[in-house]
């Protein structure tokens, strides 16, 4: 792999290492400070509005601009993020428990405007620096990279809260974010500008993303399986709750349990770095999907810490399977001059399904109780399968290696 493409995988990996740590300390600060379901799920809705209303313009912007300065800056609103959170809990400043909570809200708010622009930017640079060929290979790097990250993000943010506390903790966040910046300014990628279309509106440029991922006859079904499986079936924002209600592990088990689905998605990512998974994907995909509903449950149902260790790992590498194939195909199928505001409406899939998947979680377990809660999203995940898998037929065929013979014609 080329040298700009490692450096750009070790900027990603300090930065989501940076930003799942910052996860840990928002949401179990959160839970200390409010006792409320509700709260966990606000804190992912925080994010979700930013992250879901700017990702149109955002890959409007990434298409006019260079997407690596465009990476740079979304740094720099992360560490601004960082920042306040790290403020808001120094005994110093002596922050009132209702300014506290407040400040993690405007923190979460931050992170999810820098979410907006951070796939664009990236789904942009990517194959400016990486054969197309390559492309299905490079996912599974990346995902390997981001997969590590999260294991360790979690399980440190959990260990390093419980012996140094949130502000020794939020500390270490602001220098992991700080090392990305350094990382990516040691980059030499310095391709022009994208770029754009001419003879076209800023409405129409904006929606133009929308209209070709709407009509593509793969690419929406393998997002919507996506979105409306994590949208149910996520249970990132219950957690806490478990660990302190269920389980009775505190914050470090918060942070191993944080880390679970990143351990087997790294161990599946690896996989797929050596084996081939560009013939009969489709089938791979909805298989990836369902193991996930299948695990989600085991999940809602198990009181026992191993199972649910278990549950949870196996639920990561599931999901790892779906995660490449669907970033190939939208890889594959993107014209170059469009990738920004293709990346961008794939991002708005993403982020319902997991933002806005934290907030569903908080209602849900409000309205519903903790476990009936789960159980329904990982019945809703396995309804989703049976319901794309028969609306589908060109996903349930999709091959890579035809995409790719396809896209190159």
């Amino acid at each position: 792999m080329p040298s700009d493409f490692k450096k750009l995988m070790t900027a990603r990996f300090f930065f989501t290492l940076g930003v799942q740590m910052q996860a840990i300390v928002l949401a179990w600060r959160m839970y200390e400070l409010t006792k409320d379901a509700l709260f966990l799920g606000l804190i992912g809705l925080m994010e979700a509005i930013p992250a879901l209303s700017l990702a149109l313009f955002a890959g409007y912007i990434v298409d006019r601009s260079r997407p690596l300065v465009i990476y740079r800056r979304l740094v720099l609103v992360s560490l601004t993020s960082a920042s306040i959170m790290l403020l808001s809990q120094l005994e110093t400043f002596g922050v009132s428990e209702k300014d506290q909570i407040v400040l993690l809200f405007c923190s979460s708010f931050l992170t999810g405007c820098a979410r907006a622009f951070s796939q664009p930017s990236m789904y942009s640079i990517v194959p400016k620096i990486i054969p197309r060929a390559l492309l299905p290979r490079s996912s599974a790097w990346m995902s390997s990279a981001m997969q590590t990250a999260r294991v360790s993000g979690p399980a440190l943010g959990g260990i390093l809260f419980g012996l140094i506390g949130v502000s020794g903790t939020s500390t270490i966040v602001f220098a992991l974010l700080l090392v990305t910046l350094s990382v990516l300014f040691l980059m030499e990628f310095n391709a022009p500008a994208n770029n754009p279309e001419r003879g076209k509106s800023v409405k129409e440029d904006l929606l133009s993303g929308a209209r070709f991922v709407f009509n593509h006859p793969i690419l929406f079904p393998a997002l919507s399986l996506d979105m409306v499986s994590v949208l149910f079936g996520g249970v990132t924002a219950l957690l806490p709750i478990y660990a302190a209600e269920v389980l009775f592990i505190g914050p470090e088990g918060l942070g191993v349990l944080r880390a679970a689905p990143a351990i087997g998605a790294f161990i599946m990512s690896t996989i797929l770095i050596k084996r081939d998974i560009k013939k009969n994907a489709g089938v791979k995909l909805f298989s990836g999907v369902a193991g996930f509903g299948a695990c989600i449950l085991v999940f809602a149902l198990s009181k026992n810490y191993q199972l649910t260790l278990v549950a949870l790992i196996l639920s990561g590498a599931f999901d790892s399977i779906s995660m490449v194939i669907r970033t190939s195909a939208v890889q594959l199928v993107s014209p170059e001059h469009m990738r920004g505001r293709i990346s961008a409406v794939n991002s708005i899939f993403i982020g319902s399904s997991n933002e806005l998947g934290e907030f569903e979680s908080g209602v849900a377990t409000k309205i519903l109780g903790l476990i009936p809660a789960a159980v329904f999203g990982g019945v809703m995940c396995l309804s989703t399968v049976g319901l794309v898998a028969m609306t589908s037929p060109r996903l349930r065929r999709l091959d890579l290696e035809e995409l790719e013979k396809t896209a190159q014609s």
